[in-house]
């Protein structure tokens, strides 16, 4: 047996060009030549992207792959294992990984266990696969598995009983938070229970919701971690197997991130490949002096650079003072294009039109509503004309109570703090703060009372419990699924629980209306949790 060594290609497709990425894979692969690798392992699905969803049923996806392989096959002297649409003769698809060496195909393996739950709807797609793919290279004896393959312990282990000694794993595992460190403690102790070393590759980039992180690792039969790739950086990072010691040599182990350092990132990779990737030269938004919008317009600024975000103030009546400095003065920090637009005459005319209609009937949430509609009738104006991205600032506090309007500061094409629940938000704003040594958003935005400022002397308490109290129980009801009965026992008051409850079930037709934005949690308003908007549940029972 020879050492040998082990490429890991933490890449970040672009779902569905596959001309593009098969470009890029053989770039990472000549460059895994020029450092001695003997293997180079890509993501899932690597040729075209994962997820491509329905432009898996193009018909002409089989001819592009086809071309895929052709050109992977120009590659000598390092064996590629790399993820692909087969379509087999008799019409079946499979989620597939190839080794291919010196253009030679040497196995292809077809994915066993196919997710369909939460964000994943493979079987949609693909059919089963049922046997294993081990190969010999080196003296050294390989087998090859698939993202959902490795969390099945019966799948690993008839590996381990066909005596392979190195699993590479191919992933596309989306984010959420803490998941990295949860996919290498559970490997590892795998890893040591099975005697295997697991070399786990994993996608990398942001694809419309979802977030790769990339992450990816080597975990020694001992169950000890000989490598970490970064999150959220698309990199070749390299493995040294050591004959002798029969376990992958240690490398400088990559410190795991911060939680809050982590979000941040991760929305931050989201926000750049999402503009990025479609085609827009900028982004524009609504900035208020309100946090929400000031640590979007960070993430956007750390994401494509400040000279391609534009900022608007749009005060009105009950807009104070400190919200235009503060909003004036965060620009200024941050180098954006920047200005005041007073929405005063619009609003009057707005009203002078409606007055017939409206009469003397007293005011209430619609005139809140004909601010917030003609902000975002005026970023839309902008958008169209310049052509630049409008970024919606809604936390997932608000977007779960329908504390936002449809037309107003809900409109744009990406909704940055979607998933991101209004605590979360001032700890991302602290946490944006301590990375300069002059904080980009003024620290006032962060420790004022919050406030849509849509009337006299508003406070969002006003209307919803404390931030802290809503959090929670929002993320009892939406991510832990619990009953109203279940979340009052936690010790909530129950007419405070039952109000919330009612305000999200209530609030289902604003969110099918809202932008897509990146997901964070297990349990995102996207493809995880479709709701019907017109139903006769209730959570009370």
């Amino acid at each position: 047996m020879k050492n040998f060594k082990i490429a890991l290609a933490q890449f970040s497709p672009h779902i569905g060009n596959v001309d593009s990425n098969t470009q890029k894979m053989i770039e990472q692969a000549n460059l895994a030549k020029q450092q001695q690798a003997d293997l180079i392992v890509f993501p899932e699905l690597s040729t075209i992207g994962y997820p491509a969803e329905d432009l898996i049923l193009r018909p002409n996806l089989q001819k592009r792959t086809q071309k895929a392989f052709a050109q992977l096959s120009e590659v000598k002297d390092i064996v590629m294992i790399f993820g692909f649409v087969h379509q087999t003769e008799d019409g079946h698809r499979y989620n597939s990984a190839a080794v291919m060496k010196d253009g030679q195909v040497l196995g292809i393996y077809n994915k066993h266990n196919l997710p369909n739950y939460g964000v994943f709807d493979e079987k949609r797609y693909f059919q089963e696969g049922h046997q294993h793919l081990v190969f010999e290279y080196l003296g050294h004896k390989f087998g090859v598995l698939i993202c959902e393959d490795v969390w099945s312990l019966n799948t690993v282990k008839q590996l381990s009983q066909l005596n392979v000694e190195t699993v590479l794993v191919l992933n596309a595992s989306p984010y959420e938070v803490g998941k990295p460190q949860h996919r290498i403690q559970t490997l590892n102790e795998l890893a040591k229970q099975l005697h295997l070393n697991i070399v786990y590759v994993n996608q990398v980039g942001g694809q419309d919701d979802l977030i790769f992180d990339g992450s990816s690792f080597v975990s020694n039969n001992n169950g000890q971690l000989a490598l970490q790739a970064p999150s959220f950086q698309e990199s070749v990072h390299f493995a040294e197997y050591d004959a002798e010691q029969k376990q992958f040599k240690t490398a400088e182990a990559i410190p795991a991130l911060e939680t809050f350092a982590e979000i941040y990132q991760a929305l931050v990779m989201a926000t750049r490949d999402y503009v990025q990737r479609s085609g827009f030269p900028g982004v524009i938004l609504g900035l208020s002096g309100g946090i929400d919008s000031a640590l979007t317009m960070a993430i956007a600024v750390d994401a494509i650079g400040a000279d391609k975000v534009q900022a608007v103030m749009m005060p009105y009546t009950y807009t104070s003072q400190m919200s235009v400095e503060d909003a004036t003065e965060q620009a200024r920090r941050m180098g954006v294009t920047f200005g005041i637009a007073e929405i005063h005459p619009i609003v009057n005319s707005f009203m002078q039109t409606l007055f017939p209609f409206f009469g003397n009937s007293p005011a209430d949430a619609t005139e809140e509503n004909l601010q917030a509609r003609t902000r975002g009738t005026l970023l839309m104006g902008l958008s169209n004309k310049f052509g630049n991205l409008v970024l919606s600032t809604g936390n997932k506090s608000e977007i779960s109570v329908g504390y936002c309007t449809l037309y107003g500061d809900m409109v744009g094409g990406f909704s940055v703090l979607k998933d991101v629940y209004k605590t979360i938000v001032f700890e991302l704003a602290k946490y944006r703060n301590t990375l300069e040594e002059t904080p980009v958003i003024p620290e006032r935005v962060i420790t004022r009372p919050p406030s849509a400022e849509l009337r006299p002397d508003q406070k969002d308490q006003d209307s919803l419990p404390a931030y802290d109290v809503l959090d929670a129980i929002l993320y009892a009801y939406i991510e832990e699924d619990l009953s109203q009965a279940d979340i009052i026992a936690k010790g909530y008051e129950s007419d405070v629980v039952e109000k919330v409850i009612r305000l999200v079930d209530r609030n289902e037709y604003k969110r099918h209306q809202g932008a897509i934005g990146p997901r964070i949690s297990s349990r995102a308003f996207s493809r995880e949790r479709r709701y019907p908007i017109v139903n006769g549940w209730t959570a009370n029972d």
